[in-house]
């Protein structure tokens, strides 16, 4: 008899030990494990915070992350960098691995090539489509896709040329990819990383708003050819969802009562103001700088694949999180913590989007 109720009393504490580590004690997060999720097509966007080579690129300035560089970047981190991606990678998949995958900060094509090349994603399918930028500091968008199960029609950057009003420098073009998936529907993707905050919010509002007005210029045409076009719209905004950048410039919808093929509709609103989620933290407090926005032909279920609120997720696992020694609750595992080597994968926590085949149609 002592020997059960010592058995039940481990049991118990094992059960709270759980319970504890599973346990988000800001209240922001909720852990989702992507292999219980229904997907027939899932997409990724990750910002990997400043993924460089070691070598020094003297048209760009990436003088930090060399080996002689302030953050003595080398070999060994470059190579734990790119494992670490790689497991973010796998570990959305659910073991199978993300059809489409946006990334930001990347410095050219040479680390997307390690990355599928030098990692176990060697043994992918993965292919890559990429342009140089003319951001100062040589950082990139790039889409990865695997080739069994999206085709690609065609794939451009969409340049970001300041008017005179806007401001002056540079920053990253935004891609589009246009292609068909082997759930037999034709996607249209946008990947972004608009610009930044450094100088303050609204002294750089301007920009974002203006990148905005070029995203929402380019699906308006798409609608105009077809006003029941598949439409995803991923990247790091540097803007929050109920930021004006996204509900004036780009017209992201923000409700979902009534949902119209030819709109565009920012699932990240729904994460952040109703499930209180987000993917970076910044003074203590989440939100969501990584969306994911699609047009309402995806949600109104008619064509032949679709989604719904409930598939777009902020993927917020234990091991890209940490304790928040200043603030409550947790924060993200970064690379550095100033100049500092921390060994972690990124300040940003990606999200992911569920696509699913209508088999009605």
């Amino acid at each position: 008899m002592k020997n059960i109720r010592f058995l039940i009393l481990i049991a118990f504490a094992f059960l709270l030990f759980a319970c504890k580590l599973n346990k988000d004690t800001n209240h922001t997060q909720q852990i989702y494990d992507p292999e219980t999720v229904n997907s027939d097509f899932r997409i990724m966007f990750y910002n990997v915070e400043n993924l460089f080579d070691t070598e020094n690129d003297p048209n760009i300035n990436d003088d930090e992350f060399t080996p002689e560089g302030g953050r003595f970047w080398n070999k060994t981190r470059y190579n734990e960098k790119l494992r670490n991606i790689y497991k973010v990678m796998v570990a959305i998949g659910g073991w199978d691995l993300p059809k489409l995958v946006g990334l930001a900060e990347i410095e050219n094509l040479r680390v997307l090539k390690d990355l599928i090349n030098y990692t176990p994603l060697y043994k992918s399918d993965y292919k890559i489509i990429h342009y140089d930028s003319p951001d100062f500091r040589g950082i990139d968008v790039a889409l990865l896709y695997r080739e069994n199960y999206f085709s690609v029609i065609s794939h451009k950057p969409i340049p970001v040329n300041w008017p005179k009003n806007i401001g002056t420098g540079t920053t990253r073009d935004i891609l589009y990819v246009c292609g068909v998936t082997n759930l037999e529907d034709t996607l249209h993707i946008f990947v972004n990383h608009w610009p930044s905050r450094w100088g303050g919010q609204l002294e750089t509002e301007g920009k974002r708003m203006y990148v905005a007005g070029l995203v929402k210029h380019s699906t308006d045409s798409i609608f105009k050819t077809n006003k029941n076009a598949n439409i995803v719209i991923m990247g790091d905004l540097n803007d929050y969802p109920t930021d004006r950048s996204l509900t004036e410039s780009l017209q992201a919808q923000t409700s979902f009562d009534k949902i119209k093929s030819n709109k565009l509709y920012n699932l990240s609103y729904y994460l952040q103001v109703t499930k209180k989620q987000g993917t970076h933290k910044f003074q203590g407090q989440w939100g969501i700088l990584d969306q994911m926005i699609v047009s309402g032909a995806l949600l109104s279920g008619e064509g032949k694949v679709y989604t719904t609120l409930d598939d777009a997720h902020v993927f917020n696992a234990d091991f890209l999180l940490e304790p928040d020694p200043k603030y409550t609750g947790q924060q993200v595992n970064r690379t550095y913590i100033g100049f500092k080597y921390h060994g972690g994968s990124s300040d940003h926590l990606p999200v992911y989007l569920d696509l699913k085949q209508n088999k009605d149609k």
